[in-house]
């Protein structure tokens, strides 16, 4: 677990001490590494074959069962496929299978996923069994903050804040683990935010990344055009078929261009700090060179209250208008 050794030596002091909690809550921002660490210790406290106290061997029946998905003493709470937060009757089946001993395992783990998204009733109906918890189980919870869950949950729980690690701290281990350039990987530590998970994500699906190159491209050929142009993109991206789907890819691209008007900046005031977007430089540095610092940082703080507004459900077609409104027109040679 890169960045977080130290929670994974307050978990192995737990099993070393036989003092493990019926239930821990690791909180942060997606990607992380809340149920990385989550997995890791439902394998420590259930490792046939464990090298010493409190850990996990990795290749014992008990560990790729869990690592994989399928250990029956597992269960994992989710969403839904056809749904935006967890039910109590998902959390009652749950109960259920918690009141059952352990099937093979030394411990039955219940694996809660994102529980911040757990209507009022359903984390309700788990305070009986963290009250109560049934012997030989565990509740993992993962959440984005412990403030988004019921206190009386919270208060329950052994918390765990994870938090996003420096760009700079992930450079190497993204070079090592990944096997790729210092360039790649800062741009991944970069996009990712200092979380691992999320640039390991990026890595593996990289159509994902090329889809931010895509947005990039298109913030810079509407730099270069008229308000006409600008306002057609708005509506295109408006006009997704879900309304959830246009939102959510709303915020990807004001997130992406937004660590691009950094780099402009950054450009701009001469400062050494390193790049996000290293391989479209050389079109930030004419945007850098044709704007003023006051311009390129009115942009980011506009760009910054659209993602407030974004949050508070403005309608996603006007959101963009404004955005684009009152982006200057710059002239760019886009030619490679």
């Amino acid at each position: 677990m890169i960045g977080h050794d130290w929670a994974v030596n307050i978990l192995r002091k737990h099993i070393q001490q036989q003092n493990v909690r019926h239930a821990y809550l690791f909180s942060g921002p997606p990607g992380t590494g809340r149920r990385s660490l989550a997995l890791v210790f439902a394998r420590a406290v259930n490792c046939q074959q464990p090298p010493s106290p409190g850990e996990s061997c990795g290749t014992c029946r008990a560990c790729r069962l869990i690592s994989s998905g399928q250990h029956p003493d597992v269960s994992i709470l989710e969403v839904g496929s056809d749904s935006q937060e967890i039910k109590i009757e998902q959390v009652r089946e749950l109960q259920k299978n918690l009141n059952l001993s352990p099937y093979e395992a030394r411990y039955r783990i219940a694996l809660l996923l994102d529980f911040q998204r757990a209507n009022p009733n359903a984390q309700n109906a788990l305070l009986k069994t963290l009250e109560e918890a049934p012997p030989r189980v565990i509740l993992l919870m993962t959440a984005d903050a412990p403030e988004n869950l019921l206190p009386t949950i919270t208060s329950r729980c052994e918390i765990l804040r994870l938090r996003p690690l420096a760009v700079a701290e992930m450079v190497a281990p993204l070079q090592v683990k990944m096997n790729i350039e210092a360039e790649a990987a800062l741009e991944l530590a970069h996009l990712s935010g200092g979380r691992f998970g999320l640039a390991d994500h990026y890595h593996n699906q990289p159509e994902e990344q090329e889809q931010l190159h895509t947005w990039l491209q298109e913030l810079f050929e509407l730099l270069s055009q008229d308000l006409g142009p600008r306002m057609v993109y708005a509506e295109k991206i408006s006009e997704k078929r879900r309304k959830g789907e246009s939102r959510e890819s709303t915020r990807k691209i004001l997130e992406t261009w937004l660590l691009l008007w950094r780099d402009v900046l950054i450009l701009n005031s001469g400062s050494q700090m390193p790049l996000t977007f290293i391989p479209f430089k050389a079109w930030s540095n004419q945007v850098a060179n044709t704007l003023t610092f006051q311009q390129i940082a009115a942009q980011i703080h506009n760009l910054e209250d659209a993602l407030e507004q974004l949050d508070a459900n403005i309608n996603v077609r006007l959101l963009l208008e404004n955005v684009l409104l009152t982006w200057p027109q710059v002239n760019l040679s886009l030619h490679p």
